[in-house]
């Protein structure tokens, strides 16, 4: 191989790798596929249906002893959620299908939000792990979209692969050092997931 040749190698695989490191420059409305645009959209009545799925189930404590975590209106701004490690604890509120449970709360696991070429955010621990980016949306809200990896995978797939592991979610705060993310209409088990997060002291 000529000194030309290989000089032309090394020059492609630079352009390469300059392309997979250039940040993303999708909006989250670009990025999300056709069937989590619409479930974003349809948050508020995800959000109806599964408290009143679960209140009608004998769920009305558990649901009133959330407090903000389950008001639909409690998102208050204030800027992206702050990188670093995470306590997060998922509520599935609501039966996908007849003879779920209408109301599952699970304990706190651990989660991380870190900066890269975006914003991301990774379940750490558990037997099902979101993993995927959080987008800028508005002044309340930022938008993560991602996949479920399961079990003991070492990786997700792709987001927009398989419809059925692709998750999209509304990060908000709703108090000083406390945020969720609300998932409506995921694809198994529930009608709204939320996730709360809360640093780790």
């Amino acid at each position: 191989m000529t000194r030309a040749t290989i000089a032309a190698v090394l020059i492609s695989l630079t352009a390469c790798a300059t392309t997979q490191a250039t940040p993303p420059t999708q909006s989250w409305q670009q990025a999300a596929t056709d069937n989590d645009r619409r479930r974003l959209r349809q948050w508020r009545a995800a959000f109806a249906k599964a408290l009143q799925q679960a209140r009608a189930g004998g769920h009305a404590a558990e649901v009133a002893s959330e407090g903000k975590l389950l008001d639909p209106d409690a998102a208050i701004g204030g800027g992206p959620i702050p990188d670093g490690n995470y306590r997060c604890r998922t509520i599935k509120v609501g039966a996908r299908t007849e003879g779920m449970l209408d109301y599952v709360a699970y304990p706190a696991f651990r989660c991380r939000i870190e900066a890269g070429k975006a914003q991301r955010f990774t379940k750490l621990t558990g037997s099902q792990r979101p993993v995927g980016l959080v987008y800028p949306a508005d002044a309340l809200r930022q938008v993560f979209l991602g996949t479920m990896v399961l079990g003991d995978e070492g990786q997700g797939f792709q987001y927009g692969r398989d419809p059925d592991r692709d998750l999209a979610a509304w990060v908000e705060r709703i108090d000083d050092g406390r945020w969720r993310m609300v998932f409506p209409y995921p694809a198994f088990e529930s009608t709204l997931d939320v996730i709360e997060l809360v640093p780790e002291q």
